[in-house]
């Protein structure tokens, strides 16, 4: 299992320290794997200060000037690197259920 993150490294080291996980956040500088998918949302202006209001400030967190999320998503992979499942909403709020995958990949 791997993350793909656009956060600055600093930010993925402290994630995994903070949430004791074991296994690896890959660097996705400028969002630019997740703008090739089509899963990227630009913050439209309006938007950028309520973000700020909750002290979210994304263009330092991810260290990269621009206010963009990706779209969370999952993506099941078999031993060959077939897609066997992929999963993700632009409601960051709706992840894929973890079971779900556990499920998935007993099955192959």
């Amino acid at each position: 299992m791997i993350a793909i993150s656009p956060q600055a490294s600093a930010h993925d080291r402290a994630l995994i320290e903070s949430r004791k996980l074991r296994f690896e956040i890959l660097d996705d500088r400028g969002n630019a794997y997740a703008r090739s998918l089509g899963l990227l949302n630009e913050l439209p202006d309006y938007l950028q200060p309520v973000y700020g209001s909750f002290g979210v400030d994304l263009p330092e967190h991810n260290a990269d000037g621009a206010w963009a999320l990706p779209v969370p998503a999952r993506f099941l992979l078999d031993r060959d690197g077939i897609v066997r499942d992929a999963a993700f909403n632009a409601d960051y709020t709706q992840r894929p259920e973890p079971a779900d995958l556990i499920e998935m990949v007993a099955a192959l």
